[in-house]
């Protein structure tokens, strides 16, 4: 069955019946491994851990997860009540591609992140980010930037660690 055209494989949205069915079928027909899952996953989108983070954890399957600052809501840079900046995504694609992130409550939600922040001395993205990578089976987050700044911000996250009480905190925010 090895042609050598592919070492591993990634796939992207699968749930864990999926993962669990699909790892077994490449073990069992000696296929290439499937090594890596791209779902969504951020604070505001946490459905990954209920059945696909533990089922690709059971076989040896890597997250890369995309969309971790939820369209950048996570950078608590939309306010609730307040429109949008000109030079945002979601002025750029409108609500309609955002609205699950840009409801009031959710935007509250997402201010309440701000002190835990402060208190770290990071952003509100690199919290989030950091909260991301705090999953032992996370191995890389996929971020946009528009800015060279939102690079070098978010790649910070990578090393800020979150201790227990800081986790219970955003716990209790979101």
């Amino acid at each position: 069955m090895d042609a050598g055209n592919a070492r591993f494989v990634g796939v992207s949205n699968w749930s864990g019946e999926q993962l669990r069915r699909g790892t077994e079928l490449a073990r069992k027909q000696g296929f290439a491994k499937i090594v890596s899952s791209q779902p969504e996953y951020s604070l505001l989108h946490r459905d990954p851990e209920q059945d696909e983070i533990p089922a690709s954890r059971d076989h040896g399957v890597s997250q890369v997860v995309y969309s971790p600052l939820a369209q950048g809501v996570l950078s608590s840079k939309y306010r609730p009540g307040e429109s949008f900046a000109a030079d945002t995504r979601a002025a750029a694609r409108g609500d309609g591609f955002m609205s699950r992130f840009l409801a009031g409550d959710v935007l509250e939600r997402v201010q309440r992140l701000r002190p835990i922040a402060d208190g770290l001395g990071v952003t509100t993205a690199q919290l989030a980010l950091a909260w991301i990578l705090r999953e032992p089976n996370v191995a890389s987050a996929i971020v946009g930037s528009s800015r060279p700044e939102q690079l070098r911000d978010n790649a910070a996250a990578s090393g800020v660690d979150l201790d227990d009480a800081t986790l219970r905190a955003i716990e209790d925010a979101m």
